[in-house]
């Protein structure tokens, strides 16, 4: 299942951006669906998650309060709505769940 993130840009300290994931093609429902970040440099980590009805969310530390984790399954969508960014945000923003191959990733910028 190819999975296709976007929605990322360059935006100044504080601000948000909305990230999405969708699968063309394939139904998510049911799939617990990952974001993963890649900071300059770094490997891919994950840092938030969200099973297949929505109903339970897990983020990290760093991202708690700020980041939330969402899906809107009849429109087979993940969204991650990103606040009050930073400059140590900055990286490259995945979406994983069923098997297949990682997505194109979205780039995240946050500098003035």
């Amino acid at each position: 299942v190819q999975v296709v993130e976007s929605g990322g840009g360059l935006v100044q300290p504080g601000g948000s951006l909305r990230l999405s994931c969708t699968a063309p093609g394939f139904t998510f429902e049911g799939y617990a669906i990952t974001w993963y970040q890649q900071a300059p440099g770094k490997g891919r980590e994950p840092f938030a998650v969200i099973i297949g009805s929505g109903s339970v969310t897990n983020i990290a530390d760093f991202a708690k309060g700020r980041f939330t984790i969402s899906r809107d399954n009849a429109k087979n969508t993940v969204y991650l709505q990103m606040n009050s960014l930073k400059p140590e945000d900055t990286g490259v923003y995945y979406c994983k769940g069923p098997p297949g191959p990682w997505g194109q990733g979205t780039q995240v910028t946050v500098s003035s």
